[in-house]
């Protein structure tokens, strides 16, 4: 892999910690800001130039970080629009702009600020560019045609975009995948290990989106099943109890019980069950239901699991 180059961003920045979220070049995402030292520097690059840096906190859960609980390699982002809240926090909407990784961290109390440098990607030829570019968008298809998650307008979106970069950034940030793993996607600055990363998230996610169709169609059968055999055996009472059957009923349920009850093996429970299944679809009155009767009858009478003493001499 090439090594990173990096280019003096010329300046100190204001830094804004990001919980949970990792913010890609070309993405334009609201954020809802209420803590105090997130707030002061987002009013400060307001009243500079607009540009404010962010970075992921290592742990989301930490209320008050310090320097040592953030990623050093972070967004450089445009401040587009502020909305000050009733209750005193702030909704701002950023676009990322370009990568950047921290070079030294300014001691500060209003809020965090840090000297910057620019992560410059190795160039590409443009051939290779374009067989990259190619077999990224033709994954990211691939899982898109088995995620509803992603919008048809998502999808036609990206594949209009010319830029590499901002390709695979575009479709990171459609990736479920944890914050570590998005931080990763951050980090690398070289395309072809970025892309190769992408699309082993995309071809993990489509066979996980596969998956989870499969294991639904399955659930969806058993509950038709299900539906069907319940709808059915409403139908059999009903047609029972017009036919005033409720007391041959009222057997059959006595019957299953005993078969329950006989402790048979489970293959004579299984042909006992079958009958009784065969003897309820049966008029009462038939013969054949009076033969079939005393069939499970002679199975429940069965000495299942009873053992006498054997008296040898």
């Amino acid at each position: 892999m090439p090594k990173t180059l990096l280019v003096p961003y010329g300046s100190d920045i204001r830094v804004m910690p990001l919980r949970d979220m990792v913010v890609y070049p070309g993405m334009i995402v609201p954020l809802f800001v209420g803590r105090d030292k997130s707030v002061v520097a987002l009013e400060d690059a307001l009243e500079e130039d607009n540009h404010i840096f962010l970075v992921a906190q290592k742990d989301a859960n930490v209320e008050e970080p310090n320097t040592d609980d953030l990623y050093t390699t972070g967004t450089v982002a445009n401040v587009l629009q502020v909305f000050k809240l009733p209750d005193g926090s702030v909704k701002t909407l950023v676009e990322g702009v370009r990568r950047a990784v921290v070079k030294s961290w300014s001691n500060e109390e209003a809020c965090f600020v840090a000297e910057i440098e620019d992560i410059i990607e190795p160039k590409l030829s443009p051939l290779n560019e374009e067989a990259l570019r190619r077999s990224v968008l033709e994954e990211f298809q691939r899982f898109a045609k088995n995620n509803k998650r992603i919008s048809n307008e998502v999808v036609n979106g990206i594949l209009e975009l010319d830029s590499l970069t901002l390709i695979l950034d575009t479709i990171a940030a459609q990736l479920q995948i944890k914050l570590t793993e998005r931080q990763a996607l951050l980090e690398t600055a070289d395309l072809h290990a970025r892309a190769a990363l992408i699309m082993d998230h995309l071809e993990n996610e489509t066979e996980i989106s596969q998956m989870e169709k499969k294991i639904r169609g399955q659930v969806k059968r058993q509950m038709d099943k299900n539906q069907r055999e319940y709808y059915l055996n409403e139908q059999i009472k009903a047609i029972h109890k017009e036919l005033g059957e409720e007391e041959e009923r009222a057997e059959n349920d006595l019957l299953e019980d005993k078969i329950k009850q006989a402790k048979m093996s489970k293959e004579a429970e299984e042909v006992a069950m079958n009958e009784l299944k065969k003897l309820k679809q049966m008029p009462p009155s038939s013969s054949e239901a009076n033969i079939v009767k005393n069939y499970i009858e002679a199975l429940i009478d069965l000495p299942w699991n009873k053992k006498s003493k054997v008296n040898q001499d």
